[in-house]
């Protein structure tokens, strides 16, 4: 059985993934000639656990968590225009970076259309749960971030991969890459003006851009400065220098000896941030809601359990700024695109089960 990374990069099992991962200098990411792994393992689960293909579908219920959320959100910024300045800054850190790391959660899930069957409800649904978070970002990262599934690891396509002048910039100081968590909705930010063959904007995003900046205006004018910035706060905390801001850290980064590249984290917080640790099983199964990634690692525990993961943010965020050989540059990169279009659907689960239908017709 594999056990949670620990405070070394040499400790935590070797993993046996049908590809290999080679380290080419100290800085410089890690290339594989392979394409991303996840294709693969979802067709082997599908082959052995045909039943998985029944977690496959939406959660509507998603969209009611958003509506409270987002409430929650504006009557906490209500209560912050009649704080102090240290009181703002202590309810962001404390209350704010878990309703906003959230409402990303629902973006996200929105971006697989897990809440609603139909695209347009659940772009209006990311829309929304955007409010709080002070910058537009909810339409871009959906463009992103199915490039970034696609795509895993590819530099000129991948958006979750850091830059190369970023991770130069960092270096591998604790200094530098605690700038980098504080900052890192800047960093992110930057990133989309590398990958070229997707546009930067469209009709959608810039619908995003103007219902966010009418809304960031009501705010200042309606509430106050205080409820503005707490929002801001809440925003940099929620992806930043915070146990959640681990999360960034726990997805991809290279954090024990082998040739795994995504890894799950299995603590507490899943249960405040919608199971967004699950981030093996939700790669291997995009298509399968919040609600049943535990059911996709509970009906594959021998593929699983061979896998390292994290068991504490909090843990894994101290590791990553103090151990010097924890950096930007502990990614994997590839050029194989595995023969798929830019404007392919991500599903590689819902085509897998189909293939699997077809092969063995009525297994369940």
């Amino acid at each position: 059985m594999a056990r949670p990374t620990g405070h070394s990069r040499a400790r935590g099992p070797r993993q046996h993934l049908p590809y290999k991962v080679h380290l080419t200098s100290h800085d410089e990411f890690i290339f594989s000639s392979a394409p991303e792994p996840h294709r693969d393992r979802t067709k082997e689960i599908l082959h052995r656990h045909p039943e998985v293909r029944g977690l496959i579908g939406t959660n509507p219920t998603t969209f009611w968590w958003t509506v409270f959320i987002v409430a929650g959100q504006l009557l906490l910024a209500v209560l912050a225009a009649r704080l102090s300045w240290w009181l703002v800054l202590a309810l962001a850190f404390s209350v704010g970076a878990f309703a906003n790391h959230a409402l990303f959660v629902i973006i996200h899930e929105c971006a697989h259309k897990l809440v609603f069957r139909r695209k347009l409800p659940n772009t209006l649904t990311a829309i929304f749960a955007n409010l709080p978070l002070f910058v537009p970002g909810a339409l871009s990262f959906q463009k992103y971030h199915l490039k970034h599934h696609a795509f895993q690891g590819v530099y000129e396509l991948d958006a979750d991969l850091p830059s190369r002048w970023e991770a130069r910039l960092i270096g591998h100081s604790v200094l530098g890459k605690a700038l980098w968590l504080l900052l890192y909705p800047i960093f992110q930010a930057l990133r989309p003006i590398r990958i070229k063959e997707v546009p930067l904007f469209d009709r959608w995003t810039t619908i995003n851009l103007l219902v966010q900046v009418g809304f960031d205006v009501a705010v200042y004018f309606v509430l106050g400065p205080k409820a503005l910035v707490y929002l801001a706060l809440s925003l940099f905390f929620s992806i930043g220098l915070h146990p959640l801001g681990a999360r960034w850290i726990q997805r991809h980064f290279i954090t024990s000896e082998g040739e795994q590249e995504t890894y799950s984290y299995y603590g507490f917080l899943n249960a405040l941030t919608f199971n967004v640790g699950y981030h093996n099983e939700h790669h291997d199964f995009p298509s399968v809601p919040w609600n049943h990634l535990p059911r996709i690692r509970a009906a594959a525990p021998e593929v699983y359990q061979e896998l390292s993961y994290h068991q504490s943010w909090t843990r894994l965020l101290f590791r990553f700024l103090l151990d010097p050989t924890l950096s930007l540059w502990s990614r994997v990169t590839r050029q194989n695109r595995n023969a798929v279009a830019l404007d392919a659907p991500v599903i590689p689960d819902q085509e897998a089960a189909l293939e699997e239908e077809i092969v063995a017709p009525g297994v369940v």
